[in-house]
């Protein structure tokens, strides 16, 4: 659990525990007549600003903290997926999919991820289903593919492709 839940936590219990002593003490003023009702109105509207900012502020850390923890997940899915291929030298997306219980979109979507970082060099033929670690000093001179011979094409930014099988090099 990160600092930002607990936090946050922590807040929205002070905010509850604000509003009960709080209203407990008007209640029990109003009771015992030390206290009048436009008196207790008062102090209820008094009392519900900090219990009011207290749970804002712990719901909202409470929130970004969720979105932390999914960003967190991702990065860490990533950095495997990094490990496996670099020692490793070439993994099947199959495992990958296996290993991460995702898809096969969502694995392509990691790699070009990783593609987009610019920590992974290699290629991929999506036909086969491999992913291969490669030095990008030997892809950065290549001009026929690895796999079936065919000229390449630079498609994007880090990414060279091969029309006539689909697979696809990545440099940093």
């Amino acid at each position: 659990m990160n600092s930002g839940r607990i936090v946050g936590i922590l807040l929205i219990i002070a905010g509850i525990a604000l509003g009960v002593i709080g209203v407990g003490w008007l209640i029990a003023s109003v009771a015992t007549g030390n206290l009048g009702v436009t008196g207790a109105i008062l102090g209820g509207a008094l009392l519900a600003l900090p219990i009011l900012l207290l749970l804002g502020a712990g719901v909202f850390l409470l929130v970004r903290s969720g979105r932390e923890a999914v960003v967190d997940a991702e990065r860490e899915i990533l950095r495997r997926i990094l490990d496996m291929v670099q020692s490793k030298g070439q993994v099947p997306i199959s495992d990958l999919v296996f290993e991460f219980k995702s898809t096969r979109d969502q694995v392509q979507n990691q790699v070009h991820a990783l593609v987009g970082m610019g920590v992974f060099s290699g290629y991929v033929n999506w036909e086969e289903g491999v992913l291969y670690s490669a030095e990008a000093a030997n892809l950065r001179d290549l001009d026929r593919c690895k796999h079936c011979g065919g000229e390449l094409k630079l498609v994007g930014k880090g990414v060279i492709h091969c029309p006539f099988c689909g697979t696809e090099y990545f440099l940093p």
